[in-house]
């Protein structure tokens, strides 16, 4: 049996009146059992007669048509997801990447609600579908969602919940791969020129930011870092010049070799922990990448960069050495890709350019070898071809 009651919020005149008073405007909770699930949770309704219907409506469905032992005692939603974001975190998945699936969580749940969707075998195609309705996001950023819809869902076939995954079914949307756009070299002098007009920009106390911005430019371009990953650098992390990346799935580490002037800049750089150069680690991550990146979007304009972000770095980091005759193999552990073909994926086009470029060295050398002058000089000529000797 459910039960409705207000939650009553801290500023609410009644809240000393508990859950028997209903007439204020504090948001409507349900607690109970059903179909053998404990429930606890807010409709994310005001409306008391729509809170009495939607709870009518879930006591209606709440025995599905399959009288099978799993369907009998069917999963919630807001169980199903619990059950799959406490799996994520046992297995030491990235802070960031748990936060994208307890964001799609919410935004589940409440179409949820709001469609009296109670437990997970509700969610058929047409349901999965109005869901996506929803969605506000750019191709790339919808593609990256229903794959973790289809993740949550495949857990949830795995561990029975439901027969089959729904969200397979959804096609993908038709995504224009954004081109890769690295700095210039003269794009880069500008940014660092402009370093020195920041530093005037900032009241005296805001001096060690500056300085601190610096050091992060310089290691967001030689280290191929990403920005939340940068952020948190240690000094635990460096060894001479020797900056250590990530491990890979067979135990060896990955390190970079810095410039030695980034790690000068590293060394003095005011920091804000013994051993932590731009984060103080109390703050969330994502709030301290934020402000970051609000700094160098003022660094971009100062520096009339158009269309400057963080992760131009990591790509100018990439094309750089793949000019430079660095076999794309070798790029992909840098990265940290988990396969060459991602890396194939967003600098095809830069692996291209190394091949033309080695194609000039070479007939550069040639032009200079004098058995080609002799051959080339001594060889008659038809239409552009040696002539056939007898």
């Amino acid at each position: 049996m459910l039960i409705a009651y207000r939650r009553h919020q801290k500023h609410c005149e009644h809240r000393a009146e508990g859950r028997r008073y209903r007439r204020c405007r504090c948001v409507i909770w349900v607690d109970g059992t059903l179909a053998g699930q404990e429930i606890h949770r807010s409709l994310g309704l005001r409306n008391w007669d729509e809170a009495q219907a939607l709870i009518r409506k879930w006591d209606t469905d709440k025995q599905p048509k399959s009288k099978s032992p799993e369907d009998e005692t069917p999963i919630t939603v807001d169980q199903a997801w619990k059950d799959f974001l406490s799996d994520m975190e046992a297995r030491n998945l990235s802070i960031s990447t748990v936060r994208k699936y307890k964001l799609l969580s919410r935004k589940m749940q409440d179409f949820a609600v709001r469609h009296g969707l109670l437990f997970l075998v509700q969610f058929n195609l047409a349901a999965l579908r109005a869901f996506r309705e929803e969605w506000q996001d750019g191709p790339l950023s919808s593609a990256k969602k229903l794959e973790r819809l289809r993740a949550f869902f495949r857990f949830g076939q795995e561990s029975e919940w439901v027969k089959d995954n729904p969200a397979s079914k959804l096609k993908t949307p038709k995504v224009t791969q954004r081109p890769t756009l690295p700095f210039t070299h003269e794009e880069m002098l500008r940014i660092l020129a402009a370093l020195d007009p920041f530093y005037d920009q900032i009241a005296p106390s805001g001096r060690n930011s500056a300085r601190r911005l610096r050091a992060l430019v310089l290691l967001l371009r030689y280290s191929g870092m990403r920005i939340g990953d940068a952020v948190s650098v240690t000094s635990g992390q460096i060894n001479g010049n020797k900056l250590f990346l990530y491990t890979q799935k067979s135990g060896v580490p990955v390190y970079t070799v810095l410039p030695d002037f980034v790690v000068r800049a590293l060394d003095v750089v005011p920091r804000v922990t013994p051993t932590q150069f731009f984060w103080k680690g109390s703050a969330t991550l994502d709030g301290v990448v934020g402000s970051w990146q609000r700094r160098l979007r003022k660094l971009f304009r100062l520096a009339k960069v158009t269309g400057g972000h963080a992760h131009r770095f990591r790509d100018t980091f990439a094309t750089e050495l793949l000019l430079a005759a660095v076999p794309i193999e070798r790029v992909a552990v840098l990265l940290g890709h988990q396969s060459v073909k991602v890396t194939e994926k967003y600098y095809s086009a830069w692996t291209a350019s190394r091949q033309r470029q080695v194609e000039e060295d070479l007939a550069r050398a040639w032009g200079r070898d004098p058995i080609v002058l002799l051959e080339t000089k001594g060889t008659p000529q038809v239409h552009g071809k040696p002539e056939p000797v007898n």
